[in-house]
């Protein structure tokens, strides 16, 4: 059976409006069928965590809705809005999508990264987000493209 590294960004987001959503449900989805590539969580402590606890969602929830439901990525935003206790209103995601932008990942995490691309560190890409892309699309290169 293949596995799948996840190519959505965490920088997209879908009709709510929440960076990282798309991917969260992406990942959660191909680990529920043993389709995500071993290199990556479902729901890992980064990210993942963080996009689950701004909105007030419960992580058993969030990974039994998609295991078992099997949602189209609308359906799993429809499915959110009618939790209890969910935060979607404009200042919880933009706290939230400020949060995913602004998160820099330590010196050896970029300096790994970007040395594995084969790109010069001239310490102006920072943000977790484009080297969480970058390290994506070299994992996917190396297993299907290469």
């Amino acid at each position: 059976m293949a596995t799948f590294v996840p190519l959505v960004s965490s920088g997209i987001a879908g009709p709510l409006g929440v960076l990282h959503l798309p991917r969260l449900w992406l990942k959660v989805s191909l680990e529920a069928r043993g389709k995500l590539d071993s290199r990556y969580p479902g729901v890992g402590k980064g990210f993942d965590a963080m996009t689950i606890s701004a909105l007030g969602l419960n992580h058993d929830a969030v990974v039994a809705f998609i295991k078992d439901k099997r949602p189209t990525y609308p359906q799993f935003e429809a499915w959110i809005t009618k939790q209890p206790g969910v935060k979607l209103d404009t200042a919880t995601i933009g706290k939230h999508n400020a949060s995913v932008r602004g998160y820099n990942h330590d010196e050896s995490t970029r300096k790994r990264v970007l040395g594995a691309c084969g790109i010069p560190d001239d310490g102006k890409t920072l943000d977790a987000v484009r080297l969480n892309d970058l390290e994506s699309w070299l994992e996917f290169h190396v297993a299907e493209l290469k």
